[in-house]
Order: C-alpha cells, then structure tokens, then sequence
C-alpha cells in the first residue's frame, strides 16, 4: 500500500517551515551545523515531491518538479562538500516561497486541513 500524497506534501511544507526556522537562527555561511540542518531539510523536501501525483503536478507548471527531484540528487551524492552555501541560500529564497504556495494550493483543492500545516507535529 502506498502513502497518501498529502502526507508528502505535508512533509515538504514542514521541511520548508523548518528552514525558516534554521535561517532565524543565524547564517548557514557561517554556521556548518546550520548549514548541515538546512541541507538535510532540503533534501528531505526535495524527496518528498517525488510522491506528490502527476496530475497535480501539471497545474503548478512554474514549478520546476524535475530540477527539484535531481537537486535532492545533488544533495544526497555531494561527498565532497562542495556545494556553496550562498546558492543553497539563493535557492529558498527564490524557490521555496512558490513551492510552499504550490503545495498549500495541492492541499486546500483536495479539502485537506491547509491552516498550520508549516507547524512542527512533532513538538
């Protein structure tokens, strides 16, 4: 049996919501624990739009679905550490806002409780 979407979707909201929180905390150029915590987020995130379906999908056309799912690619084989923490910063910034309105819109259409869904549930 396979997952709900919506607990995917889910997911990918609090990984965005959790970024938030580590980017409050202080520079991810500066700080390697903030730097690792942002990474791992992204990652999860970018995992997680691999189970959102299709179908929805093709009704958010500005989002590049298929770069996301090779960015978590990127991010899961760089053994080496390379990946520059300014392009990881560039990339919520102008990436995660319309991914969040995105996945939130994916939610409400499907009836699914949509308020709070960027609050941590594991608090």
């Amino acid at each position: 049996m396979t997952k709900q979407w919506q607990a995917y979707a889910f997911h990918i909201v609090d990984a965005i919501a959790k970024i938030r929180r580590i980017q409050a905390r202080g520079s991810i150029a500066e700080d390697e624990v903030l730097y690792d915590a942002t990474l791992r987020n992204l990652q999860t995130m970018s995992e997680a739009t691999q189970g959102l379906p299709q179908d929805l999908k093709v009704g958010f056309p500005d989002i590049p679905w298929r770069d996301i799912s090779g960015f978590r690619n990127i991010l899961t084989h760089n053994y080496l550490g390379d990946i520059d923490p300014l392009t990881i910063v560039a990339v919520f910034d102008r990436h995660l806002p319309a991914l969040e309105a995105a996945v939130l819109d994916m939610l409400a259409s499907d009836g699914a409780p949509a308020a709070g869904a960027g609050a941590r549930r594991d608090e």
